[in-house]
């Protein structure tokens, strides 16, 4: 047996470092463009785009938190979006918080939404949040605990598959039509927005544009890798064993509702990351990212790339945004949708591993075998 046949996997593959690599590049190179250049040099990148490529590496963490319990559990959550929006939500009352007696009715206290709706004082789940460390805190409980919640009751009752779906989607509604009531003390239909600064920098300034840029490619970076971790350990591979056949590890002896409870929260939290960093750069917040059609798109996101890769789930965010971006700025925008339910259609039909997925599958199949190189094949290994 060669040395290569007991080499112990590595934590982060060929094709992670090379996704790390161009990230960190990205990350750097984005904002030295945008503020060491000249706005009139050829390489200037113009601070709109730099929240707009912010606001896609958002949605690139978020789609990470779907291929998690998606691509390694089995888990097809239509109410992503609420814990993205959740974390959006935690960080904008923070922003709001900063706004103080800049706002148009000059309260020190009260946002403008609640001076117009004539509340008399700051309600109880408001307080904390002009504190950072406390919107941080906010920020993980909040989607963590709503998936906890959820989440014991739905696993240990044993909801799976499409049924767990619809649940999804029903929780996600729940929270759209809770968030649309003025009374509710969340801004109602107009949501969070008019932010003004974040620890006491412009939110608007190009070098606070920069810093969420970098901090959105570093959150990225850094729940791929924790995401990698999860899905390689022991626990990875009961996850995995779950999605393939849960039965069988119920018999086993393993509590698979408690494996997928600690996934689907995890997953929960790194959504809610996700919207605390969107907040910022596209400067609102509002019901409208509890449809149950943006956790629909996500799954898209995630089927494009490649589920059960990771690095096509962050790619499938980028490009299909990108093209929403693109198709949506010209005649074409009516008709958005349509193409988006197509693609869906023919990734399905033609690429049912995603981007990713297919190109993995297209590079073993041009990989030699042992055999054919005139190399002995490993020995078996008797059964553990």
């Amino acid at each position: 047996m060669s040395p290569s046949d007991t080499r112990p996997p590595t934590l982060i593959p060929t094709n992670g470092l090379v996704f790390l690599g161009v990230l960190a590049a990205v990350a750097v190179l984005v904002p030295l463009l945008n503020l060491a250049t000249s706005p009139d040099a050829a390489v200037h990148v113009p601070t709109y785009v730099v929240s707009l490529l912010g606001k896609y590496l958002t949605y690139a963490l978020l789609a990470l938190s779907v291929d998690l319990i998606w691509g390694y559990v089995g888990i097809l959550s239509l109410g992503q979006g609420a814990f993205f929006a959740l974390g959006g939500y935690a960080m904008g009352m923070y922003l709001m918080r900063q706004i103080g007696t800049r706002g148009v009715y000059g309260d020190p206290m009260l946002p403008d939404f609640m001076v117009f709706l004539n509340w008399k004082e700051l309600p109880w789940f408001w307080y904390g949040f002009d504190l950072f460390p406390f919107a941080l805190v906010m920020v993980l409980l909040a989607p963590g605990l709503l998936a906890l919640v959820f989440g014991w009751f739905a696993f240990r009752s044993r909801v799976t598959g499409v049924y767990l779906s619809i649940i999804t989607q029903a929780m996600t509604f729940a929270l759209l039509l809770a968030f649309f009531r003025n009374d509710m003390g969340f801004g109602g239909n107009n949501g969070l927005t008019d932010f003004k600064d974040i620890l006491g920098f412009n939110i608007q300034s190009d070098g606070t544009r920069a810093v969420l840029f970098f901090l959105s490619a570093l959150a990225l970076g850094l729940g791929y890798v924790l995401c990698r971790f999860l899905v390689r350990s022991h626990f990875g591979k009961v996850l995995i064993a779950i999605r393939d056949a849960e039965t069988r590890v119920r018999f086993t002896g393993y509590r698979a509702e408690n494996y997928k409870l600690v996934a689907f929260v995890v997953s929960a939290m790194l959504a809610g990351i996700a919207g605390a960093l969107y907040v910022p750069q596209v400067g609102i917040i509002n019901p409208s990212e509890f449809s149950p059609a943006n956790s629909i798109e996500i799954i898209v996101w995630v089927a494009v790339g490649g589920r059960g890769t990771l690095v096509g789930a962050a790619l499938g965010a980028v490009l299909v945004n990108y093209a929403k971006t693109y198709f949506t700025s010209g005649f074409l925008a009516p008709y958005w949708l349509f193409m988006l339910g197509g693609l869906f259609v023919a990734v399905t039909l033609f690429l049912p591993k995603g981007i990713v997925g297919t190109f993995y599958d297209w590079r073993e199949k041009r990989r030699p075998s042992p055999d054919a190189l005139g190399e002995p094949l490993p020995e078996p290994k008797p059964a553990e």
